[in-house]
């Protein structure tokens, strides 16, 4: 395998190479029509967390989509152990990776129907995580504020499976950043309650009780269940619920979830600060606690020793 000292390697359809050799075709199904799946996880200081549970959701998007890896579930966690090892070296000790496998339906065929394709482009790969453009969030707390632009209705796609097609997401996301470049868009479903934002859950705190949205109208996130599996440890009742802005604007606490920020507490929504003024609240403050303890790492010190 030929690489080059100081940069990252990519897996492509059986080859590990440098990530500046990484390219797909112009072709590709995925960069046509967003016609791809993918998942993701992180490492904490260096170690993978829940990658078995990240590629079972993933084979479960790709059922979904009737779409073929190529390789099974055992072969694929196998080829990201690989390349996350060897990618591991050009890690700073307080940096971390976004370790992610994606495939698509491959490449169309010039003068073939438009279903046919040459058969899955799939592609593991390394990111550094953000720590120093999301460090902020964690000193002062996310403000949310919920675009005009609602979340894809379960009865058009689901948003349970994880696709390449972000632009429900993305056209939100660009709404509120219009307004405050530092906001997380939240959307709201068909129903008016709230559902999710890019890669990101959210919960809400009343009276010691936490709520999260129903499982049909979002990306059931792997962080996600990690924070239900702690709160049952520690005795916090979680209920998933549908959630209207009353019971956000009537929120104690409120935090979101997932992959890079495990947990980060919610200053407001739509400028109206939860109740509690503390930044993380008491119940956001032991879920995070019983969270550091589950991954024997302290996420948040190290999105805080990034600060400016």
């Amino acid at each position: 395998m030929a690489t080059r000292l100081n940069e990252r390697v990519v897996y492509i359809n059986g080859e590990i190479m440098p990530e500046s050799r990484g390219t797909v075709s112009f072709r590709d199904r995925s960069f046509k029509f967003g016609d791809g799946a993918f998942d993701t996880t992180r490492t904490f200081g260096h170690r993978i967390f829940k990658a078995r549970e990240h590629i079972d959701r993933f084979y479960r998007s790709l059922r979904y989509l009737d779409m073929d890896a190529g390789v099974g579930p055992v072969e694929l966690l196998r080829i990201t152990e690989d390349v996350l090892a060897r990618n591991l070296p050009l890690l700073g000790p307080d940096e971390d990776y976004w370790v992610t496998q994606r495939v698509s339906r491959g490449s169309e065929i010039p003068g073939g129907d438009v279903y046919q394709a040459t058969g899955p482009t799939l592609i593991v790969e390394c990111t550094p995580l953000p720590f120093k453009a999301r460090a902020a969030y964690f000193r002062d707390g996310i403000d949310v504020m919920i675009p005009s632009i609602r979340r894809a209705a379960p009865d058009s796609m689901t948003p349970r499976a994880k696709t390449h097609n972000y632009l429900n997401l993305i056209l939100a996301d660009q709404e509120v950043r219009r307004q405050n470049p530092k906001a997380w868009a939240i959307l709201l479903d068909h129903n008016g309650n709230l559902s999710e934002g890019i890669g990101s859950n959210i919960f809400v705190i009343e009276n010691g009780v936490v709520y999260t949205p129903q499982d049909l109208y979002v990306l059931c996130g792997i962080s996600r269940e990690t924070v239900l599996e702690e709160a049952a440890k520690i005795g916090v009742t979680v209920v998933r619920k549908d959630i209207d802005l009353y019971d956000a604007y009537n929120a104690d606490e409120a935090f979101i979830t997932s992959t890079s920020f495990c947990i980060c507490p919610v200053r407001g929504f739509n400028g109206k600060k939860v109740r509690e003024a503390g930044i993380p609240g008491p119940v956001t403050r032991r879920l995070i606690d019983s969270y550091v303890s589950l991954v024997n790492y302290d996420f948040v010190g190290q999105y805080l020793k990034h600060l400016d």
